[in-house]
C-alpha cells in the first residue's frame, strides 16, 4: 500500500518562496509508484493542503490531518523542505515528534543547535574543526565597533545568527559601517554573529544518508560575482558554481571528511550541506544547512547529479530512511 507523504514547504521566514520551490521539486520528482505526495503549505496564518487545482484544504493541527472532498487524509511521513523557521530550527520536528509522525530532516534538538550559528560553531570548535574568529552581539547590547575590529580585523562579516540564504548579512570594510550592518542583521534576528574574514576558495559539500551509509557528495566551488555568496548569487544566477570543484584529490578528501565529521558530531540525518573556505589551505567551517535548498538552482541537486544519483532515488531514500529508528 502506498504511503501518504506530506511535503512541508513555505514557513514563517523570508525564505518562504525558496522553500515553496524546493517543495515543488520534491513533489515533481517523488516516486508515485511508492508514495502519494501532498503539498503542505506552512504559513503563519494557517497550514494548508494545496491540491493540483490550487485549492486549499485546512490542516487540523491537533492531529496533522486534512479533509479533501469529505475524505480524511492522514500522513505516514513528512518530507521537510522548509528553510528557516519552523522547519529548520526544530519547531516542526518537535511538533511531529509529539504527533509520532516521522520526518526526513534531523531531530528537533539538532535542528535548533545547527540553526543557531553561535552554538553550532562553539560545539564544533571543541572537536577541533577550524572556524573564523567571532564576536557576538544581542539586540540591546552596546555596540563597540573599535573592540570588534580589534578582535576580528577588517574586512569582517556581520550575520543574523538564525537566518539562512544569506539574508541579513553584510561584508564590512570600514569601522564606521559596522553599526549599520549590525542593525541590518537585527531585521532578521535579535542575535548577531560577526566573523573575521577568511581569504580563500569557498566550497559546499552535501552529506546524505544513502544506502545505509553517510556519504559526502561531490564538492561544489562557489565563485560569486558579488562581494560574497549572497542571496543574488545563490538564487539570481550571480555566481559560478563548479561541480565537482577543481580541487586536488587531497583537498577534496579533506573537506569531504570534515563535512562528514560535522554530520556525525552533530548527530544529523537526511540531507545536509556544509560550507567551508580553504583559508591557509585548510578547510574552515562556515555553517551547515539541515534543510538545504532543493530547487533547480540549488547546490545539493547539482552534487547528487554529479554523483550519478537521480532525484527520485535521492528522495525515495530519504523517505524510507525516516521510517527507520
Amino acid at each position: 500500500m502506498k504511503k501518504n507523504i506530506a511535503i512541508a514547504m513555505g514557513g514563517y521566514s523570508t525564505e518562504f518562496d525558496i522553500s515553496i520551490k524546493s517543495g515543488e521539486t520534491v513533489y515533481k520528482n517523488i516516486d508515485t509508484n511508492q508514495f502519494v505526495p501532498y503539498q503542505i503549505h506552512i504559513t503563519k496564518e494557517n497550514w494548508w493542503l494545496v491540491d493540483d487545482n490550487n485549492n486549499k484544504h485546512l490542516i487540523d493541527k491537533s492531529n496533522f490531518t486534512a479533509k479533501v472532498d469529505g475524505q480524511l487524509i492522514q500522513f505516514d511521513a513528512v518530507f521537510n523542505t522548509i528553510h528557516g523557521t519552523p522547519g529548520e530550527d526544530g519547531l516542526l520536528q518537535a511538533y511531529l515528534n509529539v504527533m509520532e509522525i516521522p520526518q526526513t530532516a534531523c531531530n528537533f534538538y539538532e535542528a535548533a543547535l545547527t540553526f543557531n550559528k553561535r552554538d553550532c560553531i562553539s560545539v564544533l570548535q571543541a572537536y577541533g574543526i577550524k572556524t573564523a574568529k567571532n564576536y557576538f552581539v544581542n539586540q540591546g547590547d552596546e555596540i563597540k565597533p573599535e573592540e570588534i575590529v580589534q578582535k576580528l580585523g577588517l574586512p569582517c562579516f556581520v550575520k543574523a545568527n538564525r537566518a539562512g540564504s544569506s539574508f541579513g548579512i553584510s561584508k564590512v570594510k570600514k569601522t564606521e559601517d559596522l553599526e549599520e550592518a549590525i542593525n541590518h542583521s537585527f531585521k532578521e534576528d535579535d542575535q548577531v554573529i560577526i566573523e573575521s574574514f577568511l581569504d580563500g576558495r569557498e566550497v559546499s559539500v552535501g552529506v546524505i544518508n544513502y544506502n545505509g551509509e553517510t556519504t559526502a557528495l561531490p564538492v561544489t566551488e562557489i565563485i560569486s560575482e558579488n562581494e560574497f555568496f549572497d542571496y543574488d548569487a545563490k538564487y539570481l544566477g550571480k555566481s559560478k558554481e563548479i561541480t565537482p570543484a577543481q580541487l586536488t584529490e587531497q583537498q577534496t578528501n579533506e573537506v569531504q571528511q570534515e563535512a562528514i565529521k560535522v554530520f556525525n558530531v552533530l548527530n544529523l540525518k537526511g540531507f545536509t550541506r556544509a560550507e567551508f573556505i580553504f583559508h591557509d589551505n585548510q578547510p574552515h567551517f562556515l555553517e551547515v544547512n539541515t534543510c538545504p535548498g532543493l530547487t533547480e538552482a540549488s547546490l545539493l541537486p547539482q552534487q547528487a547529479e554529479a554523483a550519478g544519483i537521480q532525484l527520485q532515488d535521492l528522495f525515495t531514500e530519504a523517505i524510507n530512511a525516516c521510517f527507520k529508528k
